[in-house]
């Protein structure tokens, strides 16, 4: 019991950290969804050059999609006629951070990693773009097949909201604390439990020798990042855990970048519906950048004099949240508990009439 405890101690401190920042961050993504006219962004971004690349990674950055979710939007913008760098630059920058995301970075990492993260989130997506401007023609792969489909986020992506204000503020918190949630919800608690565990549980000594810094951790974190489901922000707490635990900065970040912006659902729909050299123009654009940056970030922690705190100041366990925190993560909980109940109700009403 004391083990499970523990856990679930350290999970509650991470939670209530985040909690504040998420619920603004999703409100944030909630403004977005409701007031961001779509079809103004789609028709920037149909010509094969570096503005449309540009634009795309730009018009990603804050938008709250994961990987997978992701992959809706991204068909949006082929059918309205976007080019293939255009949406491959979509396709990496807009899961690699997200309005919600970014807060909840800056909620454990700080400012400097929230800031940085989303830098590299948009240099990634430009740099993906133009070698796909470069290197795909337009008989290399087809187009974004229209029976994918992933989350609320991603099958909102169209939807029309209300014309009158009463009506757009009421989509504006449901689709943040209800469709955002939906999406985001299960595995924003898993990767919080994760981190839990790995606070309680890992050696801090075992990271140091084995893991602290250099290219080894950079590939370890790679390896498993690269295949996994987790979206940017659940992301977060497990990068925290081993911040703290003594894993090298840019070690975490390369984990913040390559799990977000990959899975091996995403990567199979990616060589399927644009090409197998687009897939690759695709890996090898998260894996070149997440590491050439997570080095650079590294680089600058060593040698720039600064304070450690001036990149963590949330890192140590001293800085509580205070009632502010445990009142947003109580709010938090109740909302992620409300859509599994309802999940759990609906799955047992579609079993008993099956048993009819």
């Amino acid at each position: 019991m004391g083990i499970i405890t523990g856990i679930f101690e350290a999970s509650y401190d991470l939670f209530r950290r985040m909690a504040p920042f998420l619920l603004f961050g999703y409100f944030f993504a909630g403004m977005l969804h409701v007031f961001l006219k779509k079809g103004a962004i789609f028709s920037h971004l149909g010509k094969n050059d570096l503005k449309s690349v540009i634009k795309a990674s730009l018009f990603g950055v804050p938008l709250p999609l994961c990987s997978c979710a992701v992959i809706p939007a991204a068909m949006s913008l082929r059918k309205e006629g976007a080019s293939k760098g255009a949406v491959l630059s979509f396709l990496i920058s807009t899961p690699t951070t997200g309005v919600d995301s970014i807060f909840a970075t800056y909620s454990l990492l700080g400012a400097f990693f929230a800031v940085y993260r989303v830098i590299a989130s948009f240099i990634t997506g430009i740099f993906s773009g133009t070698l796909a401007n470069l290197f795909l023609k337009k008989d290399d792969g087809g187009q974004l097949s229209a029976d994918v489909k992933c989350g609320a986020c991603g099958s909102d992506i169209e939807k029309k909201t209300a014309k009158s204000v009463t009506g757009r503020i009421k989509e504006v918190f449901r689709y943040a604390y209800i469709d955002l949630l939906k999406d985001t919800g299960p595995s924003l608690l898993l990767g919080i439990f994760l981190g839990g565990a790995i606070s309680f549980l890992m050696p801090k000594e075992l990271v140091e020798t084995h893991l602290g810094s250099g290219i080894l951790p950079m590939a370890v974190m790679l390896a498993a990042g690269l295949p996994m489901y987790v979206c940017a922000t659940a992301s977060i707490p497990i990068a925290a855990a081993l911040v703290a635990k003594g894993l090298a900065p840019g070690a975490a970040f390369v984990f913040l970048v390559a799990g977000p912006a990959t899975n091996i659902v995403t990567m199979s729909v990616v060589a399927k519906s644009m090409g197998k050299k687009a897939l690759a123009i695709y890996l090898v654009s998260i894996i070149f950048c997440a590491v050439s940056m997570g080095a650079g970030l590294d680089m600058f922690w060593e040698h720039s004099g600064l304070n450690e705190a001036f990149f963590l100041p949330h890192h140590e366990a001293g800085s509580s949240p205070g009632w502010t925190g445990s009142a947003a993560g109580l709010i938090l909980f109740a909302l992620i508990a409300k859509d599994l109940l309802n999940r759990l109700f609906s799955f047992l009403r579609a079993h008993i009439k099956t048993q009819e």
